[in-house]
């Protein structure tokens, strides 16, 4: 009996890591990373002041008071009262939006197009092959009958 001989994990974990989509993930994560700097630099930089030209900065500084009186001392911990953040979530979400924005408009929506236009080559290209491929049939038909209706009236080689 020979046994089979099972690969070590060592082998296993280096056949996972090799796998095209760990490589590929792991680019995108440090990519990402990257890119989430970009956004929030943007973020804080331009829209933030952008959208607190209304009263404050920065959004950060928006809040309202859910137990009164509401002390924050500078450091950021509450003195009294419970303060609610808002203008913290209105940030972050803003920063999802650009980065969602971004990431749609500059990567996905030309990476589809641009998917789809070789699709359609791809499809074209098969479509031409389809279309010479039937033509050479239909050419080796008509080949074909002509040397049959040839061997039929006698002027082809001798018939056995």
């Amino acid at each position: 009996m020979s046994e089979k001989k099972n690969p070590s994990v060592w082998q296993g974990f280096k056949a996972f890591l090799m796998r095209g989509n760990v490589v590929d993930l792991a680019v995108a994560v440090v990519i990402g990373a990257a890119f989430t700097n970009i956004v929030n630099s943007v973020v804080k930089g331009i829209i933030n002041p952008l959208v607190g030209a209304i009263g404050t900065k920065s959004l950060d500084g928006y809040s309202s008071c859910l137990k009164d009186p509401c002390q924050v001392a500078a450091d950021g911990t509450v003195k009294s009262g419970i303060p609610i953040m808002w203008g913290t979530v209105l940030g972050a979400t803003l920063s999802f939006v650009t980065t969602a924005a971004v990431v749609y408009f500059l990567m996905v929506l030309p990476m589809s197009k641009y998917l789809a236009r070789q699709e359609a080559r791809r499809k074209a290209r098969e479509g031409t092959r389809e279309v010479i491929e039937v033509t050479e049939l239909e050419v080796l038909k008509e080949i074909r009958d002509a040397l049959v209706a040839q061997r039929g009236r006698g002027t082809g080689p001798a018939e056995r």
